[in-house]
């Protein structure tokens, strides 16, 4: 992991974010899941870096995801996320966002210059109210043809067919079995 990637609480980003404030630099924020991190994710990452000099990703906590997306969700935890962005060369900051915090905590403490989304995290009304925490709001489209919940769904849907094949065989082998048993 690269060195002060890893930003554990609100206190540290807030006091990075008014250096590089006061050195000039362009504040770009951006926020999600990230969960079985993909090429549409670092696509998006790569893409959301262009609108200025640092960018800082909030990730989704698990218990965060287990609200929005149920039970199985996350697939990959939260650290492990957290670590694998940091490896992202246009990620210049991460940190977690706890599932108990205030609706757009780190937004308003951030108050970046850019903030980037996808056109299904906020309505309008929410983008006119975000407009006093940020510079602007910049929609960016996905950056892949499938997200992680629909990659899910096909590794679910192909188990559950080899599932049904190998139960069908064998209830078939069985009954077969019994209904020779049963002629003798």
């Amino acid at each position: 992991m690269k060195n002060g990637y890893k930003i554990t609480t609100y206190e540290a980003i807030e006091s990075l974010v008014k250096k590089y404030k006061n050195a000039g630099k362009k504040i770009v924020l951006t926020s999600g899941s990230f969960d079985m991190l993909h090429i549409g994710h670092c696509r998006y990452l790569c893409e959301a870096k262009k609108f200025g000099d640092i960018l800082i990703v909030g990730i989704d906590s698990d218990k965060k995801i287990r609200k929005r997306k149920g039970p199985d969700r996350p697939v990959v935890p939260e650290n492990e996320r957290l670590e694998m962005l940091t490896y992202i060369e246009d990620v210049d900051h991460v940190i977690i966002k706890e599932l108990n915090l205030p609706k757009w905590k780190l937004i308003k403490l951030i108050r970046p210059d850019v903030l980037i989304a996808i056109k299904e995290t906020y309505n309008q009304e929410q983008l006119e109210k975000l407009a006093k925490y940020c510079g602007k709001v910049e929609i960016l489209e996905r950056k892949a043809t499938t997200s992680t919940s629909a990659k899910i769904r096909l590794v679910q849907i192909g188990a559950e067919k080899r599932i049904t094949k190998t139960i069908s065989n064998r209830l078939i082998h069985t009954m077969e079995k019994i209904l020779d048993e049963l002629k003798e």
